[in-house]
Formats: C-alpha cells, structure tokens, sequence
C-alpha cells in the first residue's frame, strides 16, 4: 500500500480519536477499541451497493497500527526518561535520609547526656529537700518543746497572761489554745518535779475554764442560729479534746428530746386496742403514736443532717450518738408504754404490739440508712504541720467506718428488742398465749366431753395438771384463771355453772380453722422476732402446741367419747351410726392439719436438718396415734352393728319358714327380723358412703357383709322349712342379697349369690334337686356338705333313702370322686372367700414430708401406712 493513501485515513476525527494516548489510560478493550475503529466504514459498506470492498478497511487499519507503533514508541522513550529520573531522585534521597539520621543520633546523644545530669541534680536535690525537711522538723520539735516549756513554766508560775492574749486573737488564736492546752495535759502528766502537782492542777483549771467558755460560746451560737461560729467551736473543741462534751451539748439542748412530750399518744388509737386482744381480727399494722413519733424521726434525721454535716467536722460520729439518743430514749420508752399496755390487755395484746413495733422500727432503720455520711477524719494545717510526727502525741483524730451509721442502727435495732426476746423468754409467752387461748376456744367442748365420760380423766384435765405443774405455774394458772378455765380457789367447787350442750361438743372444721388461723399468726411472729439460727426449733416448739392441741385435747378426746359410747350401748340398742360422722370430721381436720405442716411449717425447718427430721417423726408419731384410735372406733362400731344384727336374727320365730296357714304367709312380704335387718343395713350403708370414701368405704362395707354373711350360714342351719316356707325364705334371702348389692362391693355379691342359691334347695323338686346342687356356686361344693341345709326341708323324711343311695353310688364312681377333687369342701371355699376381706382400713392423711397433690379431696390425697382395724 502507498504512503500517499495512509494520510487520508488519518484524517479520519473519529479514527484520530481513537488513537490518541488518553484512550489507551485506564481500563482498555481490544474489541471495543476495533468496533470503534471500524463503525464507519462498515456503515458506508453497508450503504453503497456492489460486492464488499475490503480495501477501506485494509488501509484504514494499516494506518491504525502505524499510529499505534509510533505511540508505542514514544510512550516507551517517555518511560526510560522518567525511570532515570526516579533512580537520580533515589539517590539524592538515600543521601539525605543518611545525613538526618547521623544529625538525630547526634541530638538523641545530647538528650541523654542532658538526662543524666538532670537525674543527679534531682537526686542532688531530693537530698537537699529531705534534710531541709528533717531539719525543719527538728527545728518545730525544738520550737515546740520550747513553747511547752515556757507555758508550762508560766503555769507553775500561774501567769496564764500569754495564753490569755493568744486566746483573745479570735478563731485562730483559740484554736491554737486549744492545741496547746492538749499538749500541755500531756505533758504534765508525765513530768515529776517538785510543785509539779499545783502546776496539773493549774493546767486543768485552765483546761475547765477553757472548755466552759467554748461550749458557752457555742451554746450562744446555737441559739443565735450561726452555724460557721458553731463550726469553729466544734472544730475547737474537737482538737482539744476530741469534741465529745460539744456533741453532748448539741444532742442534750436538741428540741427533739426537750420540748416532746408523748405520754398521751397511746390512748388516741380506740379501734386498734379494742381489737387488739381478739385472736380472730387481723394483727394491726400500725399505730397513730408510733406513726407520728417515727415520722417525727424522719423529718429530724433529715433535717439533722443537714446541720450536722454544716457544723461539725466528724459528723458520721455526731449522727451515731444522736440516732443512739433516739432509740435509747424516744423509742425505748414509748415502745415500753405500748407493751405495757398490750400486756395489760392480754399475752396476745403484748405479742402483737411487740411484732408491730418491731416491723415499724425494721422500716424506720431501713429509711435511716439512707443518710449515710462519708468517713471523715479531723485535720488541721497546724496540726499537720507541728505534730504529725510529734512525740508529745497528736489530737484525738475520729475516725469512721465506710457504714458506720448503718451498722449503729441494727445493733441499736437488736438492743432495743432483745430484753425481750433474749433467751426463751419469747417462745415461752408466745406458746402460752396460744395455750391460753386453745384452752379458752376448747373449754366447753371439753366439759362436754368430759360429763359425757363420768369421773375418767380427760385430755383437758391432763393439760390442767400440766400447766399449773410446770415452772410457770402461777402464770398458766392465772391464765386458766383469766379465761375462765380454772377456779382462783380450786378447792371451791362453782355454785353455778353453765350446763353443757350437745352442740358443745360437736367436731368443727371451723374451729380448727381458727387454730391453725391463729397458730399462722404465731408463727409470723415467730419469723419476725427470733433470729434465723432459731426459727427452726421455735417452730417445732410452737408445732407441739398445736399437735397438742389438735391431736389429744380435740380430735383424740372425740374419738374417745365415741367409743367410750359404744362401748356403753346395751347389745339390745340398735347402734348410733354418728360415730361415722365424727370419724368424716377428724378425716378433713387431720388432712386440714398436715397440709398446713406441709406448706407453712416444715420450710421453715429446711436450714435444720436434725430438726426438720424431729418435726416429721413428731408429727408421725401423732398422727399414728389419731389413725390407731380411729381403727378401734371403727371396730367397736362394725362388732356393735354386726351384734345388733345377729340379735335381730335371733328374734326368728320357729316356725316362720313353717307356716301353718299359707294364706297369712303369703299375705307377708318378708319375715320381721328380715325387715329389721334390711334398714339396719340399708342405714350402715347410707352412713358409711356418706361419710367415708374410697378404700375406707369398701374396707367397712366388707366388714359388715362378710360379717352378716357368716350369720346367715349359721342362720340357716336352725329352721326347718316347708315348701310354702320356702318362698318366704326365698323372698328374705333375696331382700338382704338387693340390699348388698347396693354396697357396691363385687366379692360381697358372690358370697349373697351363694346364699341366694342355697335357699333354693327348699323350693326344688326332690326329683331334680340332685343335678340342681350340682350347678352354679352349689356344684362347687361336695353334696354331702350341703346335706344338713338338705335335712331342714319337710319333706326330707320321703326322699332322703333314695337321695343317700344316689350320692353312695356317685361317691363310688369316678364322676364323684372328680368332682370332689374338682370342686373342694365347702370350708375351703368359705376360707377362700374370706382372702376377699381387705387387711385394714387406711385414714389417707398425708404423709410426712411428701408434698401434697393438689386441691384438698380425702380419696385422692397421700396415704399413710394402712393398719388393720377389728381382729382379722
């Protein structure tokens, strides 16, 4: 190709764009860069018509690489130019870089030259400055003894003129007194020369003197109201002697404890001492005097704190002798006002306001705490200066703990309450509060119980006995004496006394409500007025009343009238069925008890194993003894109702499975013991679901219906029957099999099925009367043991030749002797039926210490272990 072509492409403006040396900079594309390049003339081939004419773009990029060469090339010289230009920068650099560094290392080596002559001019002058100071010390300490010296050889001399002067120079002038008199004490009473004792003598009048005029002058400016005069006596004083006269001064004249006058407080809150001795209101909460003084208190702390903090330079120690003030007076004397008023009301009133008081003060100390003051030390720059490394001693310098003021109001808190709980002097009025008060809630039902048992001595009369036997005799008796319970003279019988009711004596849920109601409350106490160590044996001792309580003098004690009351029924009574009533109340009572011990009591025990243990095998022990005594009632109730039964079965007359007239036999439904049986049964059964439940129900139920069915097996063995007779036999056998079935118990059904059957052996043909005792229940008993129920019929006499000669051959074959092995003797079966009976009746009361499930229903709640009540 020509150069004389290559220009034309060159002039191309979109070409030349294209191939300047700002397009190749930055992010380049070969493919875009030909696109560009070729758009043009692919556009213009496009346009013209004819065959392709590859010639433009041939000579368009031939020119397109010669551009592209000759940038190369001087994109290549202008590289090479500015790398010798960067190599003659480096070394020009490197050069420097290496002058500097030998100018830094000469300046560092300037520096630390520098640095060790300053360390030895500073340790030069540490050395300089420590024996100026030694000097300066010594030089005090001779000025000092100096000065000491002179005053006091103007004491002994008794010209006091210099200090008076000195005294006369205002604040400063009295401090300064007030520092060399201190020094001065010191020193006399170690110096033991001749006249040594006039001049002490001098040095404390003046000291008295001294003293005097600064509390006067403090005095004066506390009524003036100047705090910063106030101050700088109290900071006087304070180097003096350590201040404590001016805090003394400051806590006596303080109209809190002058101008308060609170004797009449306690009489203003009516409705709280009215109810104060009730055991069924609510403990009060609070109390209008205690309010008001302990507000008082609020608001004088508060304020105190203030001043205390403004005028004295200690005032955490100004704030611990003024709170001591308020609780050793204020406080104490208003709180023995209120116990001895509580104590006059009763052992309840006194404990009451002993709580109330106790958690107002725990509230007042918890609010008090909150005016903390910061520890603080009293120092002042003469002070600092002359005797901080005195020999002579140096000012009385208070120091006060980071809590100090808290930790002065819990032991005040602790001493203001322990003359009354120290020791057992707490328990043992709060257990006999709790007796004087069960006593006075159970003393009717007692003397029921006891008019109901004669002469025999009652729990009641145990607790008597007790109560004026023990160390605190005069006091339970004159309790007992308070509540009515005992006579001031107990020889003297009551002229007039109220007669007892039944209702007296009747088992409540209620009342032990209220006993447990009250032993909370006790117990509350017990927690907020003992020490955490001693809640554990407090409540086990408090437990003991109540298991006391509960156990022997309520629940035992009507347990024991009811069966001393069956044991007195004549056999020829029909029995009373209440006691099964009493027994439903001492179920709810005692699981009501234990599910108290269970959630209130025994966490309280859980920080003392040993006594947690002692609580449960107590409360054991107790209950063991309610669930004994309650199996023997209810064995003395089943021997007294299966008694009455079998009298009644008895009063069958010879002949009334015999009649003589049919039609007046048919004219009766059942025989009369057979009707007197039923209600009797049908009254055991109502009763017993009424008042027992579950395995209780079923155990007594048994009882009695395997005891019934025993009597009519002997029963039947006494009366010849006739075929009319055998229907009224018949219809009585079927009435006592409907009324047990009503029981409700499978085992007792079988046992009255086989009665039932029985019965129909005088009602079948002697004719098929063979193969009938050999079906059902009958066939499972050997014929030869069913023969003396056989020989009661009438017409026995006729068949009983060919009846022996059937049962001699089958006894002589196989069949019979298969059966016999079969089926067994009537014995075995009566003794198998007996394993029906259950081993023991079971109260279901919780055990110890298993929880309880939850809501209170007798059946479903924790059993004890079963015991077997009657003789089986």
């Amino acid at each position: 190709m020509s150069s004389s072509q290559k220009p034309a492409a060159n002039d191309d403006p979109d070409i030349a764009e294209h191939l300047q040396l700002s397009a190749f900079k930055g992010k380049f594309d070969v493919t875009e860069f030909v696109g560009s390049v070729s758009e043009r003339l692919i556009a213009k081939s496009k346009a013209e018509p004819g065959p392709f004419d590859p010639k433009p773009f041939i000579r368009t990029f031939e020119t397109a690489v010669d551009k592209l060469i000759a940038i190369r090339k001087e994109v290549q010289t202008k590289t090479e130019q500015m790398e010798k230009s960067v190599r003659v920068a480096e070394r020009e650099y490197s050069k420097k870089m290496a002058a500097l560094s030998r100018e830094f290392e000469g300046v560092s080596s300037s520096f630390s030259g520098m640095e060790s002559r300053m360390n030895v001019v500073s340790s030069t002058a540490v050395r300089i400055g420590d024996q100026l100071e030694t000097v300066h010390i010594e030089r005090q300490r001779a000025q000092a003894a100096y000065d000491l010296i002179d005053y006091y050889n103007q004491f002994s001399k008794g010209d006091t003129s210099r200090l008076d002067t000195l005294r006369k120079e205002g604040r400063a002038g009295r401090r300064q007194v007030a520092v060399i008199l201190r020094r001065l004490t010191t020193v006399a009473k170690e110096v033991d020369l001749p006249n040594s004792d006039k001049t002490r003598e001098n040095i404390d009048k003046y000291c008295e003197k001294f003293e005097k005029e600064m509390l006067n002058l403090f005095d004066r400016c506390y009524r003036k109201g100047d705090p910063k005069m106030m101050h700088h006596c109290a900071q006087t004083l304070l180097e003096f002697n350590g201040g404590a006269s001016c805090v003394q001064v400051y806590v006596n004249q303080h109209d809190f404890f002058i101008n308060n006058v609170r004797d009449g407080r306690a009489a203003e809150d009516v409705t709280l001492w009215r109810s104060l001795g009730d055991p069924d209101t609510s403990p009060p909460k609070t109390e209008l005097g205690l309010v008001d003084l302990f507000s008082e208190i609020r608001t004088t702390v508060d304020t105190e704190t203030q001043i205390v903090k403004a005028v004295f330079p200690n005032p955490p120690v100004v704030m611990q002798v003024f709170l001591q003030r308020v609780f050793a007076q204020s406080i104490q004397q208003y709180m023995e006002q209120l116990l001895h008023r509580g104590s006059d009301v009763s052992d309840l009133g006194y404990l009451r306001m002993l709580q109330l008081v106790h958690i107002q003060a725990s509230l007042l100390v918890e609010d008090l705490k909150a005016h903390e003051l910061p520890a603080s030390a009293s120092r002042t720059p003469y002070e600092a200066a002359e005797f901080r490394r005195s020999l002579t001693g140096s000012a009385p310098v208070t120091m006060s703990t980071p809590a100090a003021i808290s930790t002065m109001l819990e032991t005040a808190m602790e001493e203001l309450f322990v003359p009354y709980t120290e020791g057992q002097r707490y328990l043992e009025r709060e257990s006999r509060s709790l007796t004087g008060l069960y006593q006075s809630l159970l003393a009717n039902f007692a003397r029921y119980h006891k008019s109901q048992r004669g002469k025999s001595s009652t729990m009641f009369d145990r607790m008597v006995t007790g109560a004026t036997s023990g160390s605190s005799a005069q006091a339970a008796t004159a309790a007992l004496t308070r509540f009515g319970l005992l006579n001031a003279d107990r020889n003297v019988e009551k002229p007039t006394e109220e007669p007892v009711r039944e209702e007296d004596g009747v088992l409540s849920i209620d009342v032990a409500e209220r006993v447990m109601k009250w032993h909370a409350e006790a117990i509350g106490r017990c927690v907020e007025l003992s020490p955490a160590n001693d809640v554990p044996k407090s409540t086990f001792a408090l437990l003991r009343v109540l298991s006391d309580t509960l156990g022997p003098g309520y629940v035992e004690l009507a347990l024991e009238t009811a069966q001393t009351r069956l044991e007195a029924v004549d056999s020829k009574s029909e029995p009373t069925l209440h006691t099964l009533a009493v027994i439903k109340t001492v179920a709810l009572i005692c699981h009501l008890w234990q599910q108290y011990i269970n959630v209130a009591l025994l966490p309280l025990a859980s920080s003392s194993v040993t006594v947690r243990r002692e609580m449960v095998h107590y409360n054991t022990q107790t209950l063991n003894r309610i669930e004994t005594t309650t199996n023997g009632v209810l064995q003395r109730l089943t021997d007294a109702t299966v008694g009455w039964l079998s009298l009644q079965l008895t009063k069958q007359k010879k002949n009334d499975f015999k009649p003589r007239n049919d039609d007046m036999s048919f004219a009766r439904v059942n025989t009369e013991p057979c009707v007197a049986c039923c209600d009797m049964l049908e009254k055991v059964r109502d009763a017993a679901k009424e008042n027992l439940s579950g395995k209780n129900l079923e155990v007594f139920l048994t009882e009695i219906g395997v005891a019934f069915h025993s009597l009519l097996l002997e029963h039947l063995r006494k009366f010849p029957v006739s075929a009319t007779g055998g229907l009224m036999l018949a219809k009585d056998i079927k009435s006592y099999q409907d009324v047990i079935s009503t029981f409700g118990i499978p085992a007792l059904q079988e046992r009255f099925e086989f009665i039932r059957q029985l019965s129909q052996i005088f009602l079948i043909q002697p004719e098929i009367l063979k193969s009938f005792i050999t079906e059902n229940y009958l066939g499972r008993i050997e014929s030869s043991l069913l023969k003396p129920y056989i020989a009661l019929r009438s017409d026995w006499g006729q068949f009983e030749k060919g009846f022996n000669d059937s049962e001699a051959t089958h006894d002589d074959g196989a069949p019979g002797t298969a059966l016999k092995d079969r089926f067994g003797r009537l014995s075995l079966m009566m003794k198998e039926l007996e394993t029906l009976k259950v081993e023991g009746l079971s109260m279901n009361m919780p055990s110890i210490p298993s929880g309880f499930a939850g809501n209170f229903t007798m059946p479903s709640m924790p059993s004890m272990p079963s015991r077997p009540f009657g003789n089986s």
